[in-house]
């Protein structure tokens, strides 16, 4: 099993911390930092509260004076990276929302080495007009993780971060900066461009389909862009979008023999199968399947889990496929009548009930 990413912040870890800030700042107290860090709550913090801890234990042991402490900070953070090095920006979050100028700079800073996805949001909300203002400047910048923050940084829905409800009701002053990296040399940046107009689609579907008719087609990377960016209106079955990348409905297709286990146990697998089958090739299919869940109030929600997406010429397809209800965080299972549906081309083709079996479901 692999193990959690808050155990990155081990004693090594925090030693190579200490040693490269006695480098910069030789009356950093490394034993009194090391007290700060491993207290009585250190054991139950989770990942971003251990993120949060170092910052805070920085700010006790570093200069009062923010810029002083930047000026340690910014070189020190050149010899870490990765996720686990967010609590410099974290710092910046913490202590220098009453600094703007410093603060913008120690950011564009620190995201070249992790990111300032995080940090930036409460500059966005406090300060909308000045930091849009930064982000288009390092939408132009010549390192890709720059560029990638202008992105990043104000996607309305950025999973574990803030929600910007600025940007979920007018999304225009993102889009000026999206429409600046849509052909990005760097997939890490057309990435993100990606996930920030599926953060729009959310609550915008019409304004992403209209941008996506406007950039398909200009080459392999923009289109892949722009398909990585409509997933969620896919799923959701949106005529235009799924009209746009050629799945129309498969009126031509018959399914045969669908078939789902109709008995399932907590921990183990939904089975499921059928036959597609045409007097003409089948053609361009996307095939999903949706599970309607049961949930504690007793009612269903669903989820949609893509399969597969191809051009077949031949006329006969069988489908075999299961889904496991292994327990998993993210998810939480509930006993009791659920549906499986067989989906293509957004349309709902099939569907069959299951009931999934336990008790003591949570324990």
């Amino acid at each position: 099993m692999t193990e959690p990413l808050k155990l990155l912040y081990n004693q090594t870890y925090i030693n190579k911390l200490v040693d490269i800030l006695k480098l910069q700042y030789p009356a950093f107290d490394g034993q009194q930092f090391n007290t700060l860090i491993f207290d009585e709550h250190w054991k139950n913090k989770e990942l971003k509260q251990r993120m949060r801890h170092i910052a805070e234990c920085l700010f006790a042991c570093l200069p009062d004076n923010y810029e002083k402490a930047l000026n340690i900070l910014q070189p020190v953070s050149t010899h870490f990276g990765g996720f686990e090095a967010m609590f410099f920006p974290d710092f910046v979050e913490l202590y220098g929302m009453d600094d703007y100028e410093l603060s913008m700079n120690a950011l564009q800073h620190f995201t070249q080495f992790s990111s300032s996805e995080f940090a930036i949001r409460p500059f966005i909300i406090k300060y909308p007009k000045e930091t849009m203002q930064h982000m288009n400047q390092w939408a132009k910048h010549d390192n890709e993780h720059v560029r990638r923050l202008a992105s990043e940084g104000c996607r309305p829905r950025l999973p574990w971060a803030m929600q910007l409800p600025l940007f979920k009701n007018d999304p225009d002053p993102v889009l000026e900066i999206l429409e600046q990296l849509k052909h990005d040399e760097s997939l890490y940046v057309r990435r993100s461009v990606a996930n920030n107009l599926n953060d729009i689609a959310k609550d915008h579907p019409d304004i992403v389909c209209a941008i996506a008719k406007d950039w398909l087609g200009f080459d392999k990377n923009t289109d892949w862009l722009v398909k990585h960016a409509c997933r969620t209106l896919l799923k959701q079955a949106h005529p235009e979008v799924l009209a746009l990348f050629g799945y129309t409905p498969a009126e031509h297709i018959n399914v045969d023999s669908f078939a789902v286990d109709m008995d399932v146990e907590w921990g183990g697998k939904v089975g499921f199968s059928a036959g597609l089958s045409s007097n003409q090739t089948l053609g361009k299919l996307r095939l999903e399947f949706a599970i309607d869940f049961m949930k504690s109030n007793g009612k269903t929600a669903r989820k949609v889990f893509k399969m597969s997406e191809s051009d077949i010429q031949d006329k006969h397809k069988h489908i075999q496929k299961s889904f496991s209800f292994k327990p998993i965080s993210t998810r939480k299972y509930y006993a009791g009548q659920h549906q499986l549906s067989l989906i293509i081309n957004g349309q709902n083709v099939a569907q069959q009930h299951f009931i999934l079996h336990t008790e003591n479901i949570h324990e």
